[in-house]
């Protein structure tokens, strides 16, 4: 669960691929140096892929063995993953006599029950959740539905590989910071990033792949036009997905450039894309960023 706690506007465009199979993505990859002789290495993620799809890039794998410090997003342990659990049980639900129907505006009913359809859910099952949450279970659906797998992400197998060689690991934000994004306390921004996400849900697959074709070739440009445009519609939803989450992480970076280590930073793509992604924002700071 999760690789898809991300905000489901932004979790469309970043989740998953299209079922396939021998795929080779070369996604692209910056490297920033710092003042001290520190670096850092950025790659933007895909956080569920089925098998088949080869991303290791001879650049990406040469980074990999330089890195002395691997960096995520959050935590993924079981400590991590009990309290995303009480989180959930805490502030998944509606208050009593209320319904996720009655919250919906007029104009996007018909986008909730075609998202409902193509994910095999009922209404009743999803009646009392909050937003994020059905959301969420929509998504997990249809994701399930096509053999889509965390395990394949490109979050968990670094983690994995980072572990296994005993590697230190740095998170950019807790669970509890994730979680606010997820299910943030203004019920209308909630409510608006469901919202924007319902006719995506429709269907994943198709909704999701100019993304991911962009992801696998690198095009940069292409991908920040496509999650933008997604969001234009959404500025609140994006500032707190996106902009709001980059400035804070802007910081911590800064930081590992002054130290005299190599980190390897792995996010979202869409926090690396356009004028306010990392890349751009480090560049504006003064640093030194090569890449696309």
């Amino acid at each position: 669960m999760m690789r898809a706690l991300k905000g489901l506007a932004w979790a469309l465009a970043l989740l998953a691929l299209p079922a396939a199979a021998d795929i080779t993505a070369t996604p692209a990859l910056w490297h920033v140096r710092g003042p001290r002789g520190g670096e850092v290495y950025l790659l933007g993620s895909i956080h569920v892929l089925p098998p088949g799809v080869r991303w290791r890039s001879p650049a990406i794998d040469a980074a990999v063995r330089r890195a002395d410090v691997f960096v995520f997003e959050v935590p993924e342990d079981a400590r991590a993953m009990s309290r995303m659990q009480a989180l959930v049980a805490a502030r998944g639900y509606l208050p009593e006599g209320q319904t996720l129907r009655d919250l919906i505006r007029p104009g996007k009913q018909a986008a909730f029950d075609a998202a409902l359809q193509a994910s095999g859910i009922s209404a009743d099952a999803v009646a009392h959740d909050r937003p994020w949450l059905a959301g969420l279970a929509m998504l997990l659906a249809q994701t399930a539905k096509q053999k889509f797998d965390p395990a394949n992400g490109v979050d968990a197998t670094l983690m994995t590989q980072a572990r296994k060689n005993h590697k230190p690991l740095r998170y950019l934000e807790t669970i509890d910071q994730q979680f606010a994004v997820l299910a943030p306390g203004d019920p209308q921004l909630e409510l608006e990033e469901f919202e924007s996400s319902l006719d995506g849900l429709k269907d994943v697959a198709a909704e999701i792949k100019p993304l991911v074709d962009a992801w696998s070739a690198g095009d940069v440009r292409k991908l920040d036009t496509l999650v933008n445009g997604d969001l234009d519609e959404f500025p609140a939803a994006r500032k707190a997905l996106l902009d709001d989450r980059n400035a804070r992480w802007l910081p911590q970076i800064q930081a590992m450039l002054r130290e005299k280590r190599v980190f390897f930073v792995t996010v979202g793509a869409g926090h690396l894309t356009g004028a306010g992604g990392l890349p751009a924002l480090l560049r504006n700071a003064g640093h030194e960023v090569e890449g696309p």
